[in-house]
C-alpha cells in the first residue's frame, strides 16, 4: 500500500510539471503573466552549482569531452525547467570559464570561494551542484546523490531523488550517500550534489552527450525538487 502511495505521489508530480509545461494554469499558486508588474514573487530559490569550468575541466570521456561542459548544460536544462515552474534560480556560473580570475597558485579555492558568495548573497532554499563520476574501473556506472552532512532535509531531498533516478533513469545507483563537500556547506539552506554518471563508462558516456539524456536527468532533478517545495500537492 505504501508503494502504490508513493507511486501515485511520483505521478501526480509528474502530471503537475506537464501541465505547466504545455501552459495550463492553477496547479501551483504562480501566475504566468509576463509583466512584471502584475507577477508575484517567486516563493522559492534554487542556486544552481555547474561543477567545475575553466582550467577545471572535471574528469574527461573517452571521447575527450569534458565534465565541466556537461555539467553546464545539465545545469542550464534544469534552471529553465524550473523557471517555468516560477521558481527563482541562480547560477554560479553560466559559460565554460571557472570562476578563479586569473589562473595562479590556488585557482580551485578562489573559484569555490566565489561561488560561496554567490549561494550566500542568493540565500536560496536549495543548493544543487552539478557534476559527474569517474573511476579506474569502467564498468562503474549509475546516477548517485549526495547530501549535505547534518542535514536532515538535505537527506529527505536526496532519498527522495535517488529513488526516482532509480524508476527513472536505466542503471542509477540505488541509494543516496552524505558528503563532506564544500559547496554544500557554503550555507545552512538544504543542499545536494548530483553525481549524473560516470564519463568512464563508455556506454554511459555516449548517453551523457546528448541532448536528449541530458534532459532526461535535468527532468528527473527537477521532480525531486518539485516534491520537495510540496508543489505537487
Amino acid at each position: 500500500m505504501i508503494a502504490i502511495i508513493r507511486n501515485l505521489k511520483k505521478t501526480l508530480c509528474y502530471l503537475l510539471v506537464f501541465t505547466f509545461l504545455f501552459g495550463a494554469n492553477a496547479c501551483i499558486s504562480y501566475s504566468n503573466k509576463t509583466t512584471s508588474a502584475s507577477s508575484p514573487l517567486p516563493r522559492f530559490s534554487v542556486v544552481i552549482d555547474a561543477g567545475h569550468g575553466g582550467i577545471d575541466s572535471g574528469c574527461v570521456g573517452a571521447s575527450g569531452i569534458y565534465e565541466r561542459d556537461i555539467n553546464l548544460s545539465i545545469s542550464q536544462k534544469l534552471g529553465n525547467l524550473l523557471q517555468t515552474l516560477g521558481i527563482k534560480v541562480t547560477y554560479t556560473r553560466t559559460n565554460e570559464d571557472g570562476l578563479y580570475g586569473i589562473f595562479a597558485s590556488g585557482f580551485k579555492m578562489r573559484d569555490m570561494k566565489a561561488r560561496e558568495e554567490i549561494i550566500k548573497k542568493a540565500n536560496p532554499n536549495l543548493v544543487v551542484s552539478i557534476h559527474l563520476n569517474s573511476f579506474t574501473d569502467k564498468s562503474a556506472r549509475g546516477a548517485q546523490v549526495f547530501y549535505a552532512l547534518n542535514s536532515d532535509i538535505s537527506k529527505e531531498l536526496g532519498e527522495e531523488l535517488q529513488e526516482m533516478f532509480v524508476e527513472q533513469i536505466e542503471g542509477s545507483r540505488k541509494s543516496c550517500m552524505p558528503g563532506d563537500f564544500y559547496i554544500l556547506n557554503c550555507s545552512k539552506s538544504a543542499g545536494i550534489l548530483v553525481e549524473c554518471g560516470f564519463l568512464s563508462n563508455p556506454e554511459e558516456e555516449a548517453k551523457l552527450i546528448t541532448n536528449e539524456y541530458q534532459e532526461r536527468i535535468a527532468y528527473t532533478i527537477m521532480c525531486g525538487i518539485v516534491e520537495y517545495f510540496g508543489l505537487s500537492q
